[in-house]
């Protein structure tokens, strides 16, 4: 969902930098690479590794709840304009053609972020940091959205901007399109800069390569 579908992205690095000054931590977007597709408790880990500092599980949980708080805020604001450029063409594409889709998030905040920008209705399935206890590069977020929607993984394609997506979508055995930098996500079967590059022939292809490898 973050930085794929919609514009949230942004405010994960924003609180999780308003952690890292008050923590005295340099952090940068180039850091914030890392944190992408990754769950909220391994990022503080690894937010903490590189500023050397060992912490109580007491206060690490605070910094938890103190980072949410800030994103929280941030994406009550939420509207559709948060929604990333030629979503919602191939959102209503796929929906016509009868295609099931689900969303796989590490976010517990898929939901109300999905109704707040108006998207909910087109997902068949909603898996979240509530259902999943494995982060990617684990595949289990994905795993049981395919189950969820009764697809065989074989049968799934999965749209990531994280690294550790890309990595999760493979190891589930589905197909995996990049969304965003070639270079951070060279692991991908395919990589677009964004879904306005994916047009009716692309989504068709994509289709009809994944069924022919079954």
């Amino acid at each position: 969902m973050d930085g794929v579908i919609v514009d949230t992205a942004k405010y994960h690095y924003l609180a999780w930098k308003n952690l890292a000054d008050r923590l005295d931590i340099s952090f940068t977007e180039a850091d914030n690479e890392h944190f992408k597709g990754v769950s909220r408790v391994r990022c503080l880990e690894i937010l903490l590794d590189m500023g050397n500092v060992k912490v109580a599980p007491e206060q690490f949980e605070v910094w938890l709840v103190e980072k949410n708080e800030d994103y929280l805020d941030y994406i009550s604001k939420m509207d559709e304009r948060e929604i990333l450029p030629g979503v919602v063409d191939v959102l209503e594409r796929l929906k016509r053609q009868n295609y099931p889709l689900a969303l796989g998030s590490a976010s517990k905040n898929a939901k109300p972020i999905l109704e707040k920008v108006g998207l909910l209705s087109f997902f068949n399935a909603v898996v979240d940091g509530n259902d999943a206890v494995k982060a990617k590069p684990d595949p289990q977020v994905f795993l049981i959205a395919a189950e969820r929607i009764g697809v065989s993984p074989l049968e799934c394609v999965v749209f990531e901007d994280a690294q550790a997506g890309i990595q999760a979508a493979n190891a589930a055995g589905m197909l995996s399109i990049g969304i965003g930098d070639s270079l951070v996500l060279s692991e991908a079967f395919k990589v677009f800069n964004n879904f306005t590059e994916i047009d009716q022939n692309v989504l068709a292809s994509l289709c009809q390569r994944k069924s022919a490898t079954n």
